[in-house]
């Protein structure tokens, strides 16, 4: 029955957890200048202005170069598939004995070569078709409005609904939740403020290095590869094929290949002794595995909504698996198999 409400309302839930998500990574921070003697509304303005004042500076800075660097890759894109054509795919179908003869990728070059110019038209064509909708440009400025609202307001009332629910909690089961409650929090706070500061340096150790090495797509691969290395080794292994890829057909040489491949692996010695230890810990317990099939199955599910949900209930419900676990390991039921 929640799962029915949750795929019905999805569209209308959507913006409230983005708020509620902003507004928990945001709730430290309130909840600290609010101990510098601050009032609650005070602390939540000076929180809500950094917010958005890095976010808005963020999106000025990268999407103009990040625009660039991909319409760039497009016009490549020929070259790129000539290269795989002629070049990668028969070096790989005699390594591997598989036939050549199923596999043409002229088309696709063609294709490629003759619409690329219609990429840069698509952003327009596409607010020409949301301005035509007047239904679907609606929602999106309500969701554009209701998400710093709902955002302020629930970082203003956080400590306050915490509260209400903890007092809803029946007096006996109350330390059992509560400890639930903090070890949920614990994961949860760990992960997301940890991964995404992760993602972050990791992102720009990326850059930078590429940058050095002057690859041109440098920006695109390395914010690309900090993004998807949430997922540990995920990013410098997809990063470092794929500025392998560009920087060979850049440069033509092994050289490059070598510094491209020190850049990654520069990145994952630094995430591993000092990034993940210092900003994440050993207390996140998050499989990557769990990771992958919470995100694909919430968005198999549930769509958009389904992804922001995905790892709060995968962090409950692995805290539930370890509570049952100790709980088992307490009862007479394993002390009998035990004797």
């Amino acid at each position: 029955m929640t799962g029915w409400l949750l795929y019905l309302l999805a569209p209308v839930l959507t913006p409230f957890l983005v708020a509620t998500l902003l507004a928990y990574l945001g709730d430290p921070v309130t909840d600290h200048l609010e101990a510098r003697k601050l009032s609650r509304t005070v602390s939540v303005v000076i929180m809500f202005a950094i917010m958005l004042l890095f976010s808005t500076t963020l999106l000025l800075i990268l999407i103009p170069l990040l625009q660039g660097q991909l319409i760039t890759l497009l016009t490549r894109l020929p070259q790129l598939i000539n290269w795989a054509q002629e070049t990668a795919l028969p070096w790989l179908f005699s390594v591997t004995g598989m036939q050549v003869d199923n596999i043409n990728l002229d088309a696709l070059s063609f294709a490629v070569a003759e619409n690329w110019r219609d990429v840069g038209n698509i952003l327009g064509i596409v607010l020409g078709k949301v301005t035509d909708s007047g239904q679907f440009l609606f929602a999106w400025l309500v969701y554009l409005f209701l998400v710093p609202v709902v955002t302020f307001y629930l970082l203003r009332d956080w400590d306050i609904l915490v509260k209400s629910i903890r007092g809803m909690i029946p007096e006996k089961y109350k330390p059992t939740v509560s400890g639930l409650v903090k070890e949920c929090d614990s994961v949860l706070a760990e992960f997301l403020h940890g991964q995404m500061l992760v993602m972050l340096f990791l992102g720009v150790i990326y850059t930078l290095g590429l940058w050095i090495v002057g690859l041109e797509f440098a920006l695109l691969v390395g914010m690309f590869a900090g993004l998807v290395s949430f997922i540990p080794y995920l990013g410098g292994i997809v990063g470092m094929g794929i500025a392998g890829v560009l920087g060979y057909i850049q440069f033509h040489d092994l050289v490059h290949l070598i510094y491209i491949a020190l850049v990654f692996g520069v990145g994952q010695m630094i995430e591993g002794m000092l990034l993940s230890p210092v900003l994440l810990g050993d207390r996140i317990g998050l499989h990557p595995v769990a990771v992958i099939f919470a995100m694909m199955a919430g968005g198999q599910l549930f769509g958009f909504t389904g992804v922001l949900l995905a790892l709060p209930v995968a962090a409950v419900v692995m805290v539930l698996i370890r509570y049952l676990h100790r709980q088992y390991l307490d009862s007479d039921i394993f002390a009998h198999h035990e004797q």
